[in-house]
């Protein structure tokens, strides 16, 4: 705020002027205005405070200089205040990548089923290599070039290589979500292979094959095992007892290593609850009915996970390699062999049957479109059916006649 300046005259002033009378600048410039040595005051408001002061001078100039020397301060003591101290922004919080691997997998390990789960844990082990490589350890030396590297360095088929992009961008979206990072270095212009999104192609095992496929079981050689749970020996049979629970039950091979004989229920076998809540089951055969209860007395409630181990990815990798001994040994077609050919085999021989498709998808925890797209084709009496109804509907319909036209010269 700008102070008042006046000249205020004492008694006796030189100039004649009327003691405690006072005079500005400006009057003292008319003509005729008889000069004085009369000091100048300042007077008005400053950080709140009114007050009136003599400046000690008789000229304007050196009062001006004194005035704004309190008008800057914004004080009567003609020291400024001191600028307000603002704290500094504390720097982000910057997180390890072995951290952030950590919290994303415990996340996806209680949101996530198992196998899900193992693709994560593989994806964390291989950025994490390729981490150590380039030598970063904190979350935020990833840059967008690292990412296209690792990327597009990577020996994958188009479908698991757009997998792998939507796991990237998954890790950093989770990243980001937690204010580790500042943006996902994943750019949005990666993109997936071509081809990468079309559809699995979802093989069954026909009939043959897999009457070939528990044939090769009675072709393993006996193999001991044995541990603080107890002792045994793998022989075809346990292989037989595993695969034909897959296949009357269409569950996943870790839900089969997990199977607790508390989901069987006299021919019953519960799988899940259904979207609307209502429980879904499966029914199985007497004899192989008789089969699990015969395990179950030898190995207990989970009568195949069994083994060295009780470590669930190393008890599915030995029941891998047994199946893949016996993939070996049969005749199962020119599409790779899997385990999880055998849920596609349940879905098939369901189908087979005229179960509607609804029913499937419910057994099999998918959505109709999912069972229509990749199972629903595989099944020949449904495309006979088809051609059956094709053929009827058509089957009045007059040949047309066929007319050759020929052009016309001009």
């Amino acid at each position: 705020m700008a102070l008042h300046r006046y000249r205020r005259h004492r008694p006796g002033c030189e100039g004649g002027h009327a003691a405690e009378t006072r005079s500005g600048e400006f009057d003292e410039r008319k003509k005729g205005w008889r000069r004085c040595a009369c000091v100048i005051f300042i007077s008005g408001t400053l950080g709140g405070s009114f007050s009136r002061k003599a400046t000690g001078t008789a000229d304007w100039a050196e009062a001006h200089r004194i005035a704004e020397l309190f008008e800057t301060a914004e004080s009567w003591t003609g020291i400024p205040k001191p600028e307000p101290v603002i704290p500094k922004p504390a720097p982000p919080l910057r997180v390890t990548i072995e951290d952030a691997f950590s919290a994303f997998l415990a996340n996806r390990e209680a949101t996530v089923a198992y196998p899900t789960y193992r693709k994560y844990k593989t994806f964390t082990k291989q950025l994490e290599a390729f981490a150590d490589s380039r030598g970063y350890i904190m979350l935020d030396q990833f840059r967008p070039g690292d990412i296209d590297v690792f990327y597009t360095s990577s020996r994958l088929g188009p479908r698991s290589k757009s997998k792998r992009l939507d796991t990237l961008r998954s890790f950093f979206r989770f990243a980001v979500h937690r204010e580790w990072i500042p943006k996902s270095p994943v750019s949005p212009d990666l993109k997936p292979p071509a081809g990468g999104n079309r559809p699995l192609n979802k093989v069954p095992f026909t009939d043959e094959q897999l009457a070939d496929i528990i044939k090769a079981c009675d072709q393993l050689e006996e193999r001991r095992w044995g541990n603080r749970h107890g002792s045994g020996t793998w022989t075809g049979e346990d292989l037989k007892d595993f695969i034909w629970t897959m296949v009357y039950t269409g569950l996943r091979i870790s839900d089969i290593v997990l199977f607790d004989m508390d989901r069987l229920n006299g021919n019953e076998v519960f799988l899940r609850a259904k979207k609307n809540g209502g429980d879904v089951f499966t029914h199985i055969p007497d004899w192989l009915r008789d089969r699990l209860d015969t395990r179950a007395r030898l190995h207990g409630k989970r009568p195949f996970l069994i083994g060295g181990t009780k470590r669930l990815d190393t008890v599915i990798d030995t029941w891998r390699q047994w199946l893949g001994k016996v993939f070996q040994l049969a005749d199962v077609g020119v599409e790779r062999a899997t385990p999880h050919r055998f849920r596609h085999t349940f879905a098939r021989i369901l189908l087979q049957r005229g179960v509607p498709v609804a029913d499937v998808a419910d057994l099999l925890g998918d959505d109709e479109k999912t069972v229509r797209e990749h199972y629903a084709r595989r099944v020949p009496e449904r495309q006979a059916r088809l051609t059956k109804i094709l053929k009827e509907a058509f089957r009045d319909q007059s040949r047309p006649a066929l007319t050759m036209v020929r052009g016309r010269q001009h």
